[in-house]
């Protein structure tokens, strides 16, 4: 399977009519604080914009909801993976992505057989607390070998003047949150990142 090298995650189907229209082809949509009936509403609404733009959606943590709404991709961080039901996620048909931090962390995902892993945080992130050091390019390199031929996703603190570095330590793709969301041009900064990554594409 191969990612689009610019991967794009967001928290609202708005985000989505915004920018997956400017070229977006892989955007994540994470919700942490919606109830059920608004999360059902912004993942029926993200997977018909992305339907319409030809842009790969990948759900964040609600599963059951993925499977209910036929959507085909879903994210899983550890935590969510402990109380998973991975054989519906598989007879449903859905693809698999796990978030990895460390060593133990990468055995149970890999256990798991995903689509792709994640590995986080490249750099320091705003975007929310961390237990976990900056990994740096060097691990990209270590968990890609560990993990091919599944692709890897590079994620923390990325902007794209770190894109060449990223992409030279053999990562498949790069996900991005607030150096796109807290910008003061969001469309912009996502034209850019799709032109920056062009390249890998």
């Amino acid at each position: 399977m191969k990612l689009d090298p610019f991967y794009l995650i967001v928290d609202s189907a708005a985000w989505i009519e915004r920018l997956v229209p400017l070229g977006v082809r892989l955007v994540q949509l994470r919700i942490k604080t919606v109830y059920q009936a608004g999360l059902r509403a912004e993942i029926r609404k993200a997977k018909a914009l992305c339907a319409q733009h030809h842009c790969q959606l990948i759900v964040n943590d609600h599963w059951r909801l993925a499977i209910e709404e036929g959507c085909d991709f879903v994210h899983l961080g550890q935590d969510d993976l402990q109380t998973a039901d991975l054989l519906a996620i598989r007879a449903a048909g859905l693809r698999l992505g796990l978030s990895t931090h460390d060593d133990i962390e990468l055995e149970t995902a890999m256990a798991a057989g995903p689509d792709y892993i994640a590995l986080g945080p490249i750099y320091p992130t705003i975007l929310k607390k961390m237990k976990w050091a900056p990994q740096g390019l060097e691990r990209i390199r270590e968990w890609k070998h560990r993990v091919a031929p599944i692709p890897l996703v590079a994620i923390g603190g990325l902007n794209p003047d770190r894109l060449n570095g990223v992409f030279a330590a053999d990562a498949d793709s790069a996900a991005v949150v607030t150096d796109i969301t807290l910008n003061a041009d969001p469309e912009a900064r996502t034209r850019e990142w799709i032109e920056k990554t062009e390249r890998w594409r």
